[in-house]
């Protein structure tokens, strides 16, 4: 018995995948089973979507995401903190781009204790950080009116998408451009991986009086019927959300037996964040993928998965008021079973 929807439609998927993929080739060298197009949708309130039937390596998840919403796109803070996602590509771009050969092993060394080596081969170019804090463009200048304009153009940082996505949702909230984009065309080839999940959209829904009372004694552990004679007003005196916020994730390429559990956790923890920021309830995850595959080397590991019992859902405390101060300690998962166990899943870069 499957016993919460995350895990029923996550092997549902996968199942989907091994009896209906196609084979095909990858850049990698590795072989995939591969379908085009598929969705899952997530409820938050029935718990934090976090995989039951295999363990997911949620140190890894929070501090990536505490990565990209400061900005950053040098591995330097995950090696720091021991995750290591990001280690194989980085190790490519300087095997093909240095005269002096270093094992993987080395170069993680020495970006741990070399600054000056970390500031260059830690690099990834800009990725997701950049593009979701510093989003590059072309400003169009005008000079010389005097004799006849002169024109020229230059680089500059068009804008933060968090920060302008946090402003529309509080001030224009039924707005339809609640989007944030990694997929800049114009700086794709300096990346050393172009974005796999390349943006997401949220969107809100206004809240019904019940849905407001439930929530508010949900809050404070009181039973529905302490709420019974509240009102909107009153619930607006004590500062209980109006309003419910869905996100959704477009991604075009999608390791699914390893990226695509971690990808659920990250952006159901960016919906909570993101709720608390603007006063909202978090309410769907979505996620939308194109080239759905399970390469040949995990096939073995999703049979396992798919025999496996799973458990409840576990759930997310948020410990901290600002998300732009983020700590890794401010983001805590609790009631994760300790009998989930890992299936060590081969990454292909």
């Amino acid at each position: 018995m499957i016993k919460n929807s995350v895990d029923e439609q996550y092997l549902k998927f996968l199942k989907y995948i091994l009896d209906n993929g196609e084979l095909k080739k990858d850049r990698t060298g590795t072989g995939t089973l591969s379908i085009f197009d598929y969705s899952m949708t997530f409820d938050m309130s029935e718990g934090f979507p976090l995989l039951t039937s295999k363990r997911i390596f949620t140190k890894a998840v929070i501090h990536e995401l505490i990565w990209f919403l400061r900005g950053e796109t040098n591995i330097k803070y995950l090696v720091d903190n021991d995750v290591n996602i990001w280690n194989g590509d980085a190790y490519k771009n300087y095997i093909k781009k240095s005269d002096i050969y270093l094992t993987e092993n080395d170069f993680i060394n020495k970006i741990k204790t070399d600054n000056k080596f970390a500031e260059k081969w830690g690099e990834l170019g800009p990725v997701y950080g950049k593009q979701w804090r510093k989003w590059g463009g072309i400003q169009k200048i005008e000079t010389g009116w005097e004799h006849g304009a002169v024109t020229h153009y230059k680089d500059v940082v068009k804008g933060d998408q968090i920060s302008d996505l946090i402003n529309d949702l509080k001030n224009n909230p039924d707005s339809r451009r609640l989007m944030v984009l990694a997929w800049n065309v114009g700086e794709l080839d300096d990346m050393v991986l172009p974005p796999c999940h390349y943006g997401f959209q949220c969107y809100t829904n206004m809240m019904t009086l019940e849905e407001r009372k439930k929530w508010w004694c949900k809050s404070i552990n009181k039973n529905i019927t302490y709420s019974e004679d509240e009102t909107h007003e009153s619930l607006d005196e004590k500062n209980v959300p109006k309003r419910k916020l869905s996100l959704k994730w477009n991604q075009r390429s999608c390791d699914v037996p390893l990226g695509i559990p971690f990808n659920i956790a990250s952006y159901a923890i960016l919906l909570h964040l993101l709720a608390r920021e603007v006063n909202m309830v978090p309410h769907l995850l979505k996620f939308s993928g194109g080239d759905c595959h399970i390469y040949i080397n995990q096939i073995d590991g999703v049979k396992e998965q798919l025999k496996r019992e799973t458990f409840d859902l576990p759930n997310i405390e948020l410990k901290n008021n600002s998300l732009e101060d983020l700590k890794y300690e401010d983001i805590e998962i609790t009631g994760y079973s300790k009998e989930i166990k890992t299936i060590k899943f081969p990454l292909s870069n």
